[in-house]
């Protein structure tokens, strides 16, 4: 396997064209954790469009105040589908516990955020994934390796933009690459 070195946190994770797995095609993943126990991240281009935020408060017994903000519920991955997961601002920390994933985004899975965001204290800018993208050791290396993905930095208008059938072209365009060029076959030395 091809030595991979780097930390992805706080990276896209951009799938190829012809992505084989139907659940990541044309999928752009915000990697929230790395490590050599393995990788998490969520997506964040593709929205549960039967799902609203407000039928999510209500199930949860959370109520509304008029300074609430509807946030749009994505599907963050596979992984845990009805475990929630705030991607945020960092101008938002949970008293209970807010990951810093990178300079000025934080992740929060508690039910204070939720709580939050409903009576219009929570972050500014948000977006709620249910589910999560997750990789075992040397998994999300090997898929890089074989040219599965490819990686970018991360642009606040990919992670929380609202025109989510953009946001595949606009995190391969961030690479200087023209999406319609993209090829899975790469050169081997």
């Amino acid at each position: 396997m091809k030595e991979f070195g780097s930390n992805l946190v706080g990276k896209l994770l951009i799938a190829m064209p012809d992505m084989d797995d139907p659940r990541f095609a044309q999928s752009v993943i915000y990697i929230c954790a790395h490590s050599d126990e393995g990788a998490m991240g969520l997506i964040v281009n593709k929205p549960k469009p039967k799902v609203r935020f407000s039928d999510l408060l209500k199930q949860l017994d959370i109520s509304k105040s008029d300074a609430s903000r509807d946030i749009r519920v994505h599907c963050g991955g596979p992984v845990e589908m009805t475990r929630g997961f705030v991607l945020h601002t960092s101008d938002y920390q949970s008293g209970v516990g807010t990951l810093e994933v990178s300079e000025g985004i934080g992740m929060t899975a508690t039910l204070d955020v939720l709580e939050d965001i409903a009576t219009g204290q929570g972050p500014v800018t948000s977006m709620l994934a249910l589910g999560y993208a997750g990789w075992g050791p040397g998994q999300l290396e090997s898929e890089i390796a074989d040219n599965g993905w490819l990686t970018s930095d991360a642009r606040n208008d990919i992670l929380f933009g609202r025109a989510n059938e953009h946001k595949w072209n606009a995190a391969i365009k961030l690479l200087g690459i023209d999406p319609l060029m993209l090829s899975s076959s790469g050169g081997r030395a």
